[in-house]
């Protein structure tokens, strides 16, 4: 018996994990319905079982619910938002200003990720020539939540069209911290198997192959 089977991971299981990871979506539109009291803490718990680099767990959740601060990420992501569009021009930059590109004002939980690569939890294991492997860690992390949430039916919605410095400062956290991610988590408007930028014809998924070298 293999070790999968042993655990209870027979076909069926690995089949609707396979669908899980089908139906995971960056999730852009969101109801503003409340989830239930601690979902967001139990998510967080879950994450927290992601790997990370010589057991450092260096993730940092920050969990934003003040109107003010939320406000001043919305005027981030808009300034920045305005500035990405000028990279853009002609048709591409037609569809880049109809894209819904974060759901922060509707979303009804919102949270930030951070890299504490100073933390001594590890002794540093791993670190020593590749200290990005902290942030790489909370990466993990957040993709743990990210199915985990799917799984519930509940949508994660990535902001990353921020300024990382100015988030930090409106958050008020330690120097040391590096943004990951600014996230938006709450019940999606509707369910989806193809990414809406794939939809909306921003992009399309490539096949494996097409990332993969061999030597």
């Amino acid at each position: 018996m293999s070790g999968a089977d042993a655990a209870g991971f027979d076909d069926a299981f690995r089949a609707t994990l396979a669908q899980l990871f089908v139906l995971r979506r960056d999730v852009r539109r969101f109801r503003p319905d409340p989830l239930p009291a601690g979902t967001l803490e139990r998510l967080l718990a879950l994450a927290s079982l992601a790997p990370s680099v010589g057991l450092s767990e260096p993730w940092r959740f920050v969990i934003v619910t003040d109107p003010a601060r939320r406000a001043a990420v919305r005027a981030n992501f808009e300034a920045c938002n305005q500035a990405a569009l000028g990279g853009y021009g002609g048709e591409r930059a037609a569809l880049y200003a109809r894209l819904k590109l974060a759901g922060i004002d509707v979303a009804p939980v919102q949270f930030a990720a951070f890299s504490d690569r100073a933390t001594e939890q590890g002794a540093g294991l791993g670190r020593q020539t590749m200290p990005e492997m902290a942030d790489y860690s909370v990466v993990a992390a957040i993709h743990t939540l990210w199915l985990a949430a799917r799984a519930e039916g509940i949508g994660l919605g990535w902001v990353s069209i921020l300024d990382p410095a100015a988030v930090a400062a409106s958050l008020d956290v330690p120097a040391a911290w590096r943004l990951v991610g600014y996230f938006c988590l709450g019940w999606p408007e509707s369910e989806g198997t193809v990414p809406e930028l794939q939809r909306l014809g921003w992009a399309s998924r490539a096949p494996a192959s097409q990332h993969t070298l061999k030597r």
